[in-house]
């Protein structure tokens, strides 16, 4: 009879300052005609009176794991959250007469909405006991070895407005991790529109999250975002949007200068801004990448510092 298995799970989720879909958010109470109160996720007819109160939103996950098979021979199978691809590594540590399928440590692309068989794990020698300690990290986006060959993109806001960048392209105020070196933040009032700098796919948002400040740790990974996925494997990230202002929807495949949400002060802020970055996975890496703005009359900016931008794309 083998010894109890012992498993322990490391999720390391390599993300900016930004998490998937969380599981709550705005809710609608109201009551009818006969004097029966309702509650639902979303307000009632046009013209019926209710109030609305918010439910705690929680981060979501990028990705669920369960485990089948048998004590002797587990298997453990992944669900991608994202509606687009994300890398996934596995590990193994403390490992004891263990034989894995395939052999560790080993990276799979799991695509968006999708669910794998990802590994499979029994005794080496079957006459003995066996234990280890299972790890996994994950990336969102396709692995990349090239940068793209297009870095430019429009501003996310729409044509007769200017704001400035607060904080530029290699500043380390607070862009000091790989996800967000080459990020910038645009200083704009709440309820600004946000248009999509490049088209894509909806691979992940978020809508749900109210409050923000930068005092407090509970806000890190609570900023309502927008990740877009572009068709040569880049994402931007819209962050610190206003609640509920979403025009999006995971999965959705938005044109460049379509109204995403508005701008806002949600998540770890010190103001009302924009944060805005191009990313790539770059082989289990989340990876910013500089980038530069186009401007009216074929100009670029290179947004490496504190500096007036102006609007470019008509507001659809």
């Amino acid at each position: 009879m083998l010894k109890a298995i012992f498993q322990s799970l490391v999720i390391a989720l390599l993300i900016v300052q930004v998490a998937p879909a969380a599981q709550a958010g705005d809710m609608y109470k109201w009551q009818d005609e006969d004097g029966v109160w309702h509650f639902g996720d979303r307000p009632p007819e046009e013209g019926q009176p209710f109030d609305t109160f918010t439910v705690p939103a929680e981060p979501g996950k990028m990705v669920s794991m369960r485990q089948e098979g048998s004590q002797h021979q587990p298997v453990y199978i992944f669900f991608n959250h994202y509606w687009g691809p994300l890398e996934l590594e596995l590990g193994v540590a403390d490992a004891i007469n263990v034989k894995t399928e395939p052999p560790l440590p080993a990276r799979i692309v799991i695509p968006g909405q999708s669910e794998v068989r990802a590994l499979s794990m029994r005794a080496a020698d079957p006459h003995q006991s066996f234990q280890y300690r299972l790890r996994y990290a994950t990336v969102p986006g396709p692995p990349m070895a090239n940068l793209p060959d297009d870095l430019d993109f429009f501003p996310p806001f729409p044509a007769g407005m200017k704001f400035p960048i607060s904080q530029g392209i290699d500043e380390a105020t607070t862009h000091n991790r790989p996800g967000s070196h080459y990020a910038v933040d645009l200083a704009m009032p709440v309820g600004t529109p946000i248009l999509a700098a490049r088209g894509g796919i909806v691979m992940d948002m978020e809508d749900d999250f109210h409050g923000g400040g930068d005092q407090e740790a509970k806000y890190i990974d609570r900023a309502n975002f927008v990740r877009i996925l572009h068709d040569d494997g880049s994402m931007a990230v819209y962050a610190h949007l206003q609640p509920n202002s979403a025009r999006v929807y995971p999965g959705g495949r938005v044109p460049t200068g379509a109204w995403i949400a508005n701008s806002g002060n949600t998540g770890f802020s010190s103001g009302p801004h924009l944060h805005f970055a191009v990313q790539m996975n770059a082989g289990m890496s989340l990876e910013s990448l500089p980038f530069r703005f186009r401007q009216r009359g074929g100009q670029m900016i290179t947004p490496d510092r504190r500096m007036m931008l102006d609007g470019v794309l008509s507001l659809r």
